[in-house]
């Protein structure tokens, strides 16, 4: 699944689960880049958690 998607799944539910957060981490880690549509996104991303629109899950 892509960053982008990721996102839009996180945005959809409105809470960023352990497992989107992985996979997001896991995507990066296997691109070694961040293109330009997936920075945005995960811009997007960081300004609905900092405006608390977006629930942070935490990992048990």
């Amino acid at each position: 699944m892509t960053i982008r998607r990721l996102v839009e799944e996180a945005l959809h539910t409105k809470c960023l689960t352990p497992y989107i957060e992985n996979a997001i981490n896991l995507e990066l880690s296997r691109l070694g880049y961040v293109s330009d549509v997936d920075y945005e996104a995960l811009e997007l991303l960081m300004e609905e958690l900092d405006a608390g629109r977006i629930k942070l899950i935490p990992s048990f």
